[in-house]
């Protein structure tokens, strides 16, 4: 399947699997970056893209999210077909300073501009028709909440 997108900045990349083939996300690289007025710190990646119709843009972190003093704000992010503005990835940061080996540690580490900072997996959704119902199905766990199905 072709998707298009379009440059919004001269140095924005073009999404790729580092792998392809074997992966499921298409890398994003940051060309921007700013924090908001809630402190988050907000990637810009340059490009505009048209989903499919049928179809959506989710936005997840990288494996190497884990290494950043950051967690993505939405968790993940959705991009509609029908949104044509700028790709942006928003992270809360989650630095908190800490003691190790009886000094303060504080490293704060974020990504740069140039550095892959998340990753958009393109799936299709169906169309869903919500309606009323005053009976729903059965089913083995019911309306148990919260870790109702296991450890």
């Amino acid at each position: 399947m072709k998707v298009r997108f379009k440059k919004l900045n001269e140095d924005a990349v073009l999404p790729s699997y580092a792998h392809d083939g074997e992966d499921v996300g298409l890398d994003l690289v940051a060309v921007s970056k700013m924090y908001d007025e809630h402190g988050n710190v907000v990637y810009g990646t340059g490009l505009a893209v048209e989903i499919p119709e049928g179809y959506g843009g989710f936005l997840f972190p990288r494996s190497s999210n884990s290494k950043q003093e950051l967690l993505l704000s939405n968790s993940v992010g959705v991009v509609d077909p029908g949104y044509r503005g700028e790709v942006m990835l928003k992270f809360k940061i989650t630095y908190k300073p800490c003691l190790f080996s009886g000094m303060l540690h504080n490293p704060l580490k974020e990504y740069e501009v140039g550095d892959k900072v998340g990753q958009m997996v393109i799936l299709p959704y169906p169309h869903i028709e919500p309606e009323w119902s005053d009976e729903l199905s059965g089913s083995e766990r019911g309306d148990n909440g919260f870790g109702s199905s296991g450890k």
